[in-house]
This record gives structure tokens, sequence and C-alpha cells, in this order.
């Protein structure tokens, strides 16, 4: 019989169970003598060798029931803003920490939704900042591609940056300018009043320059590629192509949108907006 040497026995995986360990530390012991009770046929070292070799008793049963992992702990992911598909999501800036989603009912309805996320704590991602408002949008609905007078909404991910309108604003962070020129006569697509709608507007950064006045007239891709498209107060029926809210929603969006948060709108029919 061979000599034990302490330097060829293998240490177990750290993985390995109580009962397993116990009978490696068993065979230590019995390693220790150069001659095997075994081979004489004693009954209790042969016992011994059975739980040491790995056999199942209760008490090896035991151990390995106590040596089980834990209960599964679930992952909590930070949540996304509903009802928005993977194009759409992508094309949010990581910068922007505020979200305003706009939502037509339909690709040909002037009838749409909105509400306002924030993204404050990372680990909780997008939570709404207000709840759902009523909104109109273009008489025509919603495009991918717009044009100088379809009446459509521009689908897509643009930029809030300026602000203006007649009247001071309230209270406020967001850049604004008050200016005379904020005035709109006239009758809308129902017969409605038009006077009011630009009390209150927010820029839409499409086809324009960003960080400037929403009455610059800068048109980046074409004037016949349409412009001035804003958020204005609703005058209770279909736009030109501009997004429109009530008035005091209108005044809770300039009071709560921070330019140090980046905000975005993100807008379209609800369809195009699932891609």
């Amino acid at each position: 019989m061979s000599v034990f040497r302490p330097s060829a026995v293998r240490r177990p995986p750290y993985a390995v169970h109580v009962g397993t360990c116990a009978a490696a530390l068993l065979l230590l012991t019995a390693c220790g003598d150069t001659t095997s009770d075994t081979a004489t046929g004693n009954p209790s070292v042969r016992a011994s060798a059975s739980v040491s070799a790995g056999v199942a008793g209760p008490q090896a049963d035991g151990a390995r029931r106590r040596a089980a992992p834990g209960p599964y702990a679930p992952v909590v992911r930070p949540r996304e803003i509903p009802a928005l598909g993977p194009k759409t999501r992508s094309a949010i800036p990581a910068s922007a920490k505020q979200v305003f989603v706009v939502t037509g009912d339909s690709y040909n309805s002037s009838l749409s939704t909105a509400v306002l996320y924030a993204r404050d704590n990372p680990a909780l991602g997008w939570l709404p900042v207000t709840t759902r408002w009523p909104a109109h949008n273009g008489l025509n609905g919603w495009t991918d591609e717009h044009w100088e007078g379809d009446l459509r909404t521009p689908v897509g991910v643009y930029g809030l940056t300026y602000a203006g309108g007649l009247f001071d604003p309230p209270e406020t962070a967001f850049p604004y300018d008050r200016n005379p020129a904020f005035v709109v006569s006239g009758e809308g697509f129902d017969g409605e009043q038009l006077e009011g709608s630009f009390d209150y507007v927010v820029a839409i950064d499409y086809n324009r320059t960003p960080g400037v006045t929403p009455l610059d007239r800068e048109r980046p891709l074409g004037q016949e590629r349409g412009g001035g498209i804003w958020i204005h107060v609703d005058h209770g029926g279909p736009t030109q192509g501009c997004v429109s809210l009530p008035p005091d929603r209108m005044r809770e969006l300039l009071s709560t949108l921070d330019p140090a948060k980046k905000p975005v709108v993100v807008m379209g029919d609800a369809e195009a907006l699932e891609r």
C-alpha cells in the first residue's frame, strides 16, 4: 500500500457540499495509517468508509439541504416610457432628463394626448411628472416628412430650447421671449377664435436654429419644409401643424420644463411611436 503524501491530495472546489467536505476530512484521518482496516473486514470501518465515499445518509442529506442556495432575487430594471418602440427610444438623447410625449389618436387624427416624463434617478428610469393632458395637432394628422402647407404635424424627437409669448411667463427657468409679436387673430378650422393662442408658446426644434426665439424665421432645411412648429395654447380645434394644450396645462408645462435637463418632445401618432 502506498504511503499518504499530503501534497498529492487535491483540494475540493469551493462549491462542494458540506457532506463532501466532511468526507474529505475522514479520508485524511484514515490515510494517516499505512494499514487498511477495511482489508481486515472490520464492519465499523467499512461503514465509515462508505460515508466517506459519499454514500447518502441522513446527516449528509441534511447538510446538503442546509447548503442549498437562497431564493432568487429578481433584477429591478429602470422604467421605460410606455408605448415607445425601440426606434423611437433610441432617438431620445442620452443627455435628456425630461421628455414630453405627444401621442396622436391615429395617423389622420387631429386629437392627441400629452404626458411629461422625467428621469431624475437613472436607477428608477422614466417616471410621469404630469397627468395625461388632452391636446390637438395638425388638421390632417401626422407625417414622417413635413412640407409647408400639408397641415400635418411632423413625427419625431425634437429639442425644446426656447419659449415665448405675449404674456409674462409663469415662474420658470426656461429661456423666454416676451414679445408683442406673439399675436394671432381670425378663425380656426372649426370656426373657433384663434386670439390668445400665442399667449404662451414653446418652440419645437423642427427646421429651426435651436436656442433662439420662437419668432426666428431661419429654416435650415429650406422654407418648403415648413417651420414655426410650436406647442401653444389650445384654441379648441385642429392646428396647422403645431401641438396645442389647454391654458392651465401650458402654464404648467412652462413652469416644469428645466433647460438643465435638456428636454425634448417625442411626438407622433400612436402607431408611429411604437416603431
